[in-house]
């Protein structure tokens, strides 16, 4: 444990030293000041070019066009085959005979005798009236 530490120890110690000569020389780069620029060439002037003229158009010879076709007015209808105007018979279908049920024998239950079952209270119908909401008497009398 104790040689993990020694060595974290040195290389942090390496990494302080080698980064002390980088900031030392990006302080002598900012301190320094830049060169002058060169100029630039100055870029001489083209002549201007003069195109020639652009020759006529010939004029081009009116060719003839053979006259369109006439379309019929009706045009032919195709025949078409009869129907046949009968149904032809179906034959019947023939289905096999369900199978017959086998027969179950009858099971005797014994009878039972349940509880009677308990009447049901009747709900009132009536609203029983409640003396505190019902308005006071008249205390003040008419003449």
């Amino acid at each position: 444990m104790a040689s993990c530490k020694r060595f974290l120890m040195a290389f942090s110690v390496a990494l302080l030293f080698s980064s002390i000569g980088l900031s030392s020389a990006a302080r002598h780069l900012l301190d320094t000041t830049p060169p002058p620029a060169p100029a630039l060439p100055t870029i001489p002037t083209l002549p201007t070019a003069t195109l020639p003229l652009l020759p006529s158009m010939p004029a081009l010879p009116k060719l003839a066009v053979p006259p369109m076709p006439s379309i019929p007015t009706t045009l032919p209808q195709p025949t078409l085959p009869t129907l046949p105007t009968g149904q032809p018979a179906m034959p019947k279908p023939m289905l096999p005979p369900l199978p017959s049920l086998p027969t179950i024998p009858a099971v005797s239950v014994p009878k039972v005798a349940l509880p009677p079952l308990p009447s049901m209270p009747s709900i009132p119908t009536n609203i029983p009236s409640i003396p505190f909401l019902s308005p006071p008497p008249a205390t003040i009398s008419s003449p």
